[in-house]
């Protein structure tokens, strides 16, 4: 850890315990796997909802996000709005939101979000990153209909270097709500990844903030997974304080929001069905915020660029 950081997965640990309390009320199915581990469907068998969304997501972050849901009345046909906020966004956000971590085994395909992968740090991001957790006990967010195999469950264990009976994987498939909220609470995460791509220093971002509709689930998984996508891409809103020049700030704030990608202007299901379902060949700048706002602590300086686009949302969120 550094210095001053409260670890990760600890603070995770204990949001999880909460759901575990609150598990009638979330309704969120817990038990354990054959290794012993902690499992919770939010919204695979479970019914989940928008609350168990919300904590899923709050977990994803290792509790340094705050995520609330509420009404935005200038979206007439999406007024329920996600907003996601932290003070330590380039660790709450790719430290521990970032789905990173591929954890396929056979035909079991899912990619690990959460303060797991900071105690593993099995992906090239952490050398830029810097941060390492150490903590007893570890929470993983999987974006999937079935809970993991044994074979997922070891490998996990073995990265993070504890037993299987100190992990707790939160899952859900992208049809559910649960999902369609701890997805959409990536706003502020996809704003920092993207940064990260621009090579802007992750230490000078400082603070953020970021909202993002709320689309309505579909059973439909490339629909669902599309409508997700393209609430952030044409209608996400983020906010981030910046140190450093007014020149950097606003060179940030011209290239961040998804309109500065290739791929930009067309619903995100149909781009994924252009490119044969290989997420790798879509432009990684697409995934951004639609709008963006830089402020620059040390000179005063706001910049905006971007806008929400409704006539994208129209197409795609129904």
């Amino acid at each position: 850890m550094k210095d001053g950081s409260a670890s990760l997965n600890d603070s995770a640990q204990r949001i999880v315990d909460g759901m575990i309390g609150d598990a009638e009320r979330l309704r969120i199915n817990v038990s354990k796997g054959p290794s012993g581990e902690t499992l919770i469907d939010t919204g695979a068998k479970a019914q989940g909802g928008i609350e168990a969304g919300l904590r899923m997501a709050e977990a994803s972050m290792g509790g340094l996000g705050t995520i609330s849901a509420g009404l935005d009345r200038s979206l007439k046909k999406w007024p329920l709005t996600v907003e996601v906020r932290s003070s330590q966004p380039a660790i709450a956000c790719l430290a521990s939101q970032y789905a990173g971590w591929n954890l396929s085994s056979g035909k079991y395909f899912a990619m690990g979000s959460g303060p797991a992968r900071a105690l593993a740090r099995v992906e090239p991001l952490f050398e830029k990153l810097g941060y390492r957790d150490a903590a007893s006990s570890a929470v993983l967010v999987l974006e999937t209909a079935e809970p993991p195999p044994d074979a997922v469950v070891q490998k996990v264990a073995h990265a993070t270097g504890l037993a299987a009976d100190r992990l707790t994987f939160l899952y859900a498939p992208t049809q559910s709500l649960a999902a369609t909220v701890q997805i959409v609470s990536r706003v502020l995460e996809v704003a920092l990844h993207k940064a990260n791509d621009l090579r802007f220093p992750l230490e000078n971002i400082v603070d953020g903030i970021g909202a993002s509709p709320i689309p309505a689930p579909h059973p439909d998984f490339l629909t669902a997974m599309g409508r997700t996508n393209d609430a952030i891409i044409y209608g996400g809103l983020v906010q981030l304080f910046v140190k450093g020049t007014a020149k950097d700030a606003r060179e940030l704030a011209e290239k961040l929001p998804s309109l500065a990608s290739r791929d930009f202007g067309e619903p995100f299901a149909r781009i994924f069905e252009r490119f044969k379902g290989d997420f790798y060949a879509i432009d990684p700048l697409l995934f951004s915020p639609a709008e963006v706002i830089v402020t620059a602590i040390e000179t005063g300086d706001t910049y905006r660029a971007g806008g929400r686009d409704e006539m994208m949302l129209e197409r795609s969120l129904g």
